[in-house]
């Protein structure tokens, strides 16, 4: 199932990235054998991951995000 997941997905509706109909059906990532829940932004060829930084906005009200590098697996979550 995982081959029917892009190389780079994200949550946010301005980005190029962005998939709505993959998103609905939901995205799992793990991220160096962790489950990851808050990720804005993943790339697997490239092996980082954009997480949100808490409650913090930038100065368009857009949420702070960290870059992390490492191993990045998505998933799609079961329907059960």
């Amino acid at each position: 199932m995982s081959d029917a997941l892009p190389d780079r997905l994200s949550t946010n509706p301005n980005s190029p990235y962005y998939n709505e109909e993959l998103l609905a059906k939901g995205v799992g990532i793990r991220f160096n054998g962790a489950e990851k829940t808050n990720v804005d932004e993943y790339c697997v060829s490239e092996g980082w991951v954009r997480v949100i930084a808490g409650n913090a906005k930038d100065r368009f009200g857009n949420p702070m995000t960290i870059k992390l590098k490492g191993t990045v697996e998505p998933y799609l979550q079961s329907e059960a």
